[in-house]
């Protein structure tokens, strides 16, 4: 195995243990996570490599993730939510302080070229799993004529109308409604707010739904023509798999906005009591070997910040999911706003009445 730090010795003393843990049967690696987020060839090879099972456990927004969490769901070991919760999950006591004596491959490996597109580069409680960016997912030849598909401006177009998603996420969609005025992607400002909301309302006369997971398929399909969507689902159909038999699709783009667009990263966190926390750190180390990053990255269409794995691969992948400096400084982390005094109060009445106001 390439550029792994974490010896044979001790990966084989740890996999030992934990099969000596789970007696007769096997060891379980519980993960809660995005869909499609965790290549199977790598989920195998740990599995092969710690003699455990790995089950995973689907979400499809943060806000799902963490009301499930907050309702008493456990059980978990990892769990991957996007930055921005991780300070308050760690406040709640939600997740645990990592020991990074047993992540030595995250010290390695770590692309330092991702540091200013972390909220917490010291990793107290988080390991950045990978990083997307939000845009349009697009059917080329379905775009209007004249239509700027790298401006929020298009959501107003209504040669579109019926045609378009937004993502079912507070953050992504009110942020979208912030940086089409000019405002940042965190403002807490009332007046900012209310003015984002009645520019989503603008564009709820178009829009068919909010979708955070099948719109990928459905602009390939054709029932979608644009939707606000991921950097990680737009390549997936852009590429294609040869395995599952989807060919390639040069007519689907993806573009972001040039007013702004929004950079998250999804995190690795340790579950607070979480059931088998030697194998939960053995994952996280695993993800951050070279040659198995290199294998997940080429399955989820996306970046983990794994300088040996980015550096293996194809040069034309490598420049198909990888920004530009240039682009990157368009872009606006989402950070927590939670300590704000209101803020997230005012962000939920926000989304309310996105929800509940009838497109006119």
């Amino acid at each position: 195995m390439k550029n792994l730090t974490f010896t044979a010795v001790a990966a084989g003393a740890v996999a030992a243990s934990l099969i000596l843990a789970g007696c007769e049967k096997k060891p379980e690696l519980h993960i809660y996570t995005w869909s499609d987020y965790i290549a199977p060839d790598v989920i195998e090879g740990f599995e092969a490599e710690y003699g455990c099972k790995v089950v995973i456990d689907t979400f499809d927004s943060n806000e799902t993730m963490y009301a499930k969490l907050k309702a008493g769901g456990t059980g978990y070991d990892i769990i991957m939510p996007s930055s921005y919760l991780v300070e308050l999950m760690a406040r709640e006591g939600l997740v645990s302080k990592l020991d990074h004596a047993k992540l030595p491959n995250v010290k390695a490996n770590f692309d330092p070229s991702f540091a200013n597109q972390v909220i917490d580069p010291s990793f107290t409680f988080s390991v950045p799993y990978a990083i997307t960016y939000t845009g349009f997912c697009y059917a080329k030849d379905k775009m209007p004529e004249g239509a700027d598909v790298e401006s929020w401006s298009i959501l107003c177009n209504d040669a579109l109308k019926s045609k378009i998603t937004l993502l079912d996420d507070i953050r992504e969609v009110i942020g979208a409604g912030l940086m089409s005025l000019g405002y940042s992607v965190n403002s807490t400002n009332p007046a900012e707010i209310d003015a984002a909301v009645e520019q989503v309302l603008m564009w709820k006369k178009n829009i068919r739904k909010f979708d955070a997971e099948s719109y990928k398929t459905e602009v390939a399909s054709g029932a979608t023509w644009l939707g606000q969507g991921y950097s990680t689902d737009a390549v997936q159909v852009i590429v294609g798999d040869e395995e599952e038999g989807i060919d390639p699709r040069d007519d689907i783009g993806f573009a972001l906005p040039k007013e702004g667009f929004s950079i998250a990263f999804d995190e690795m966190v340790l579950a607070a009591n979480a059931p088998q926390p030697d194998l939960a750190y053995a994952f996280m180390n695993f993800i951050y070997d070279g040659e198995n990053a290199k294998v997940n990255m080429e399955y989820i269409c996306g970046p983990n910040p794994v300088k040996p794995g980015i550096d293996a691969l194809d040069e034309d992948y490598r420049n198909l999911i990888i920004l530009t400096p240039e682009q990157v400084a368009r872009g606006q982390v989402i950070r927590a706003i939670d300590q704000v005094p209101g803020a997230m109060e005012l962000y939920n009445k926000a989304w309310d009445r996105i929800k509940a106001t009838d497109a006119k």
